[in-house]
């Protein structure tokens, strides 16, 4: 009974074959299932997907734990920029590899965002404490310094310019972003005073900083005397005699800390308190941070907070 039927099937699974075949096949589609916003660095990042919520899937360009002034965008790396909705950078003048990204994306479908457009720039100064002197094609990005998201009111406005290309990219989630963008920036106003009131009342106000000059602005912020081992980028190495002169300033103000920074060998800031007997403390310059951190999802303002303890406790603060 069963002879006609082997037949029968062969046939029917070559016919199914041939109709799967002569249709059209289903593959991934190019365009996400939520719209990509790419950022360069870890405060953009954090802003961002604060904001985005869950409308908008916020990626984080910098690999974690690496640091920013040596990052080079890979082949796939600009491939996602390309796919992106928004592109999201704090300025030539800190990313200038994002120039040559930026003359390579189709403006119609990527919105670039420089979000530190329009804040007032510090000029960069070298580790004797005078202004920094450059040569080079692009002397104003050169001669300013970058790290401009360690003022916490700059940051507001970089929420700000966030909020206005995401509300552009997505008008249907913007109530949605409004309320998150206000409440953000309630949060940098108060962390803002919280430095304020807590670094107010300090037996030191000599920040020394055993790596490149990337507080300037938090210390400009809040009145402190900032002297760093090394210029605003992370290449620019310590001299021997750089090195004695912040032993001389360890010992001349009794100070009894030395940070170091994240992502950056604490080398200089041992040997000095090597040198001197001061204690070595962290500050994280929240340019990228940790894989661990990254996964642990810890955010901007918690970061600042860590550093405000530490420099209370190394600035001999009276909360």
């Amino acid at each position: 009974m069963f002879k006609g039927v082997l037949p029968v099937l062969v046939a029917l699974a070559v016919w199914g074959l041939l109709v799967t075949g002569c249709q059209p096949q289903k593959t991934e589609s190019n365009q996400p299932a939520r719209p990509i916003v790419i950022t360069t660095l870890f405060p953009l990042y954090d802003f961002a997907r604060t904001i985005a919520g869950d409308r908008m899937e916020v990626q984080l360009l910098l690999p974690p734990g690496v640091e920013p002034h040596h990052f080079e965008p890979k082949p796939d790396d600009l491939a996602r920029i390309h796919r992106a909705a928004l592109f999201v950078y704090i300025g030539p003048f800190m990313e200038p590899w994002a120039d040559k990204i930026i003359q390579g994306v189709d403006r119609t479908k990527v919105r670039v965002v420089a979000a530190a457009s329009g804040v007032t720039l510090l000029p960069s100064v070298t580790h004797t404490g005078k202004e920094q002197q450059h040569h080079g094609h692009d002397h104003q990005a050169e001669a300013s310094d970058p790290h401009v998201w360690l003022d916490f009111t700059a940051d507001q406005a970089m929420v700000a310019k966030l909020l206005e290309a995401l509300v552009a990219a997505d008008p249907a989630g913007a109530e949605q972003y409004r309320r998150r963008a206000a409440a953000l920036t309630e949060q940098l106003a108060a962390l803002d005073a919280r430095y304020k009131a807590g670094l107010a009342s300090c037996s030191s106000r000599v920040l020394l900083h055993g790596g490149h000059a990337a507080f300037g602005y938090l210390a400009n912020r809040y009145n402190l005397n900032y002297q760093a081992a090394a210029g605003v980028t992370a290449e620019l190495e310590a001299t021997p005699r750089r090195l004695a002169e912040l032993v001389q300033q360890v010992r001349r103000y009794n100070v009894k800390a030395i940070y170091s920074e994240e992502l950056v060998s604490p080398r200089v800031a041992r040997t000095i308190a090597g040198e001197t007997g001061a204690t070595v403390l962290k500050l994280h310059g929240a340019h990228n941070v940790a894989k661990e951190d990254l996964e642990r999802g810890v955010s901007f303002i918690t970061l600042m907070e860590e550093n405000l303890k530490n420099l209370q406790v190394g600035l001999s603060c009276r909360n």
